[in-house]
């Protein structure tokens, strides 16, 4: 027994010392090279339930049909990175900034959108089930995102509509948008904030509200005389797109030219500060919408004749070996910057697009005495124009050549450019006036400006002006806002070329025009530009 005994207690002690080592050695690290078993990490949150459905409807074919594609991947970021619940409804209907939200969509006619437009859940409805409840959550994201760009000018891209319409509207990323109507308590308040903040837009608004007898909080107010002209109603919401196409900040202190106006203001620090009648091009030759700075301004500049002159007023002449237009109008002509006789060319065989065509400055130079730079795709520019030209600024109708922008007091508006961008005085703008050859003064200080097409300006005591529609571009915005263009005729044809050439060669000299073989009336349709 003893044996035995001894035995068991052997067997004991071996058992307990075999414990620990094993334990040690399923506590002990890795080995180099050997995987350890993944511990656990801390459990997922739960996804709200509403959550979910959101996802699964945002992935559905039939509601992406006609949704904006960045609008929705925005919303599949968002509510793939949240964790909470959903922004605007509960199992009780919408939330209190849901009501608010909403509420702002539903009165976008009174800032010249269409409350059609959006497509909204009913205010008072209670969801049937956590279906229902997404669906209406999604409705009311994509309404907000699709408010937020129609605010910024995101309804139409302009250049769609022509290509002299040039802009391109700020519209908000939609993340942000998100970001922000999330942090904010007054939903409201924030998609009111997203419209245009030009003092113009608040204007035309004020105009719109009165002539539909609301007031300015959209209530009923003093109904007005007139009765209401739904044309009148569409002009005014032209009017305050376009001021949605524009930046959001136009400088503190900027050059307004408005061609349906023919003016041109010096705005700083909201203030007017100068303004000048302009002449602008003919609806062949439109001004385009734009926006440039400002970089130089250039006394008795050299002129370079743009393609349209090359192709238009100088080849066809020179195809005929008819070479006057050359000396009357003083133009040289070279080829890879060196000098060429212009009599030793086939004209009908060379592209004349390779060749450039100069008139040096001087008492005949097209471009006057000075010619204001603003770098940009189109080659318009502001400058002088030559005297005869002058009678028409005493007209109200002053769409006369080309493209480009001229003023009635060109050394007056140099004045006030030269003080503001570069701190000189009057007298030294009139030095360069009298004395600059070609001479190119840089702006310290580049100065946007802003070449628009307004239809419709309202001034500070609530006065609507309207100007007739000069190229049409009116007729275009009311066919893609309102599907509809009655009350918004094409333009009259551009009648103002015969008259034009009368007038230049009658001033030259030159006897009238009848075809391109009257050289000089050829060009001198186009001079001014």
């Amino acid at each position: 027994m003893r044996g035995v005994y001894l035995i068991a207690v052997l067997l004991c002690a071996a058992f307990a010392l075999a414990v620990p080592s094993a334990r040690a050695q399923d506590q002990a690290p890795p080995s180099v090279g050997q995987p350890s078993a993944a511990e656990p990490g801390p459990p997922l949150p739960a996804v709200d339930p509403v959550v979910a459905l959101i996802r699964t409807k945002l992935a559905d074919p039939i509601l992406r049909r006609g949704a904006n594609p960045d609008d929705l991947a925005a919303l599949e970021t968002f509510y793939k990175a949240g964790a909470g619940g959903p922004l605007w409804m509960t199992d009780m209907g919408l939330s209190a900034k849901g009501l608010r939200a909403l509420s702002e969509i539903a009165q976008a006619d009174d800032w010249g959108l269409a409350a059609s437009a959006f497509d909204l859940p009913s205010e008072g409805e209670l969801p049937a089930n956590p279906e229902a409840e997404a669906l209406a959550e999604v409705k009311i994201d994509l309404a907000i995102l699709k408010y937020a760009r129609f605010a910024r000018g995101g309804r139409l891209n302009p250049l769609d509509l022509d290509d002299k319409l040039d802009q391109v509207p700020p519209v908000r990323d939609p993340n942000a948008v998100l970001a922000e109507i999330t942090a904010s308590d007054e939903p409201d308040s924030y998609l009111r904030s997203l419209h245009p903040k030009h003092e113009q837009f608040a204007r035309l608004r004020q105009a719109l509200l009165k002539v539909r007898g609301k007031d300015e909080d959209g209530g009923q107010g003093e109904t007005s005389a007139k009765p209401v002209n739904d044309r009148d109603i569409k002009h005014i919401i032209i009017n305050m797109e376009r001021w949605r196409w524009m930046p959001e900040t136009l400088g503190s202190i900027y050059v307004w030219n408005n061609s349906p106006e023919f003016m041109l203001y010096v705005v700083k620090d909201g203030k007017t500060i100068y303004a000048d009648k302009t002449l602008v091009g003919t609806s062949k030759y439109a001004t385009p919408v734009f926006d440039a700075d400002m970089t130089s301004i250039i006394f008795n500049p050299d002129w370079i004749a743009p393609e349209t002159v090359l192709v238009e007023n100088l080849l066809p002449p020179l195809r005929d070996r008819n070479y006057s237009i050359l000396k009357v109008h003083k133009l040289s002509v070279s080829y890879n910057g060196k000098p060429i006789d212009p009599t030793s060319v086939d004209w009908g065989r060379v592209n004349i697009k390779a060749f450039t065509f100069t008139q040096k400055g001087g008492p005949d130079n097209v471009l006057g005495k000075v010619k204001f730079w603003f770098p940009n795709k189109h080659t318009v520019y502001m400058h002088d124009t030559l005297a005869y030209r002058k009678k028409y600024f005493g007209k109200p109708m002053r769409a006369i050549g080309h493209d480009c922008v001229r003023m009635e007091k060109p050394e007056n508006f140099a004045d006030v450019l030269l003080a503001e961008g570069k701190g000189w005085s009057a007298a030294q703008v009139k030095e360069q006036w009298d004395n600059g050859v070609n001479s190119s003064v840089t702006l310290d200080r580049p100065i946007p400006v802003h070449m628009t097409y307004f239809t419709v300006v309202v001034d500070d005591r609530g006065k609507v002006s309207t100007f007739a529609d000069l190229y049409g571009f009116d007729r275009k915005v009311a066919n893609a806002l309102f599907g509809d263009t009655t009350g918004f005729p094409p333009p009259p044809p551009d009648n103002s070329g015969p008259e034009e050439q009368a007038s230049a060669s009658s001033s030259s000299g030159s006897r009238p025009a009848t075809s391109h073989n009257d050289i000089a009336g050829s060009l001198d349709a186009f001079i001014g530009d």
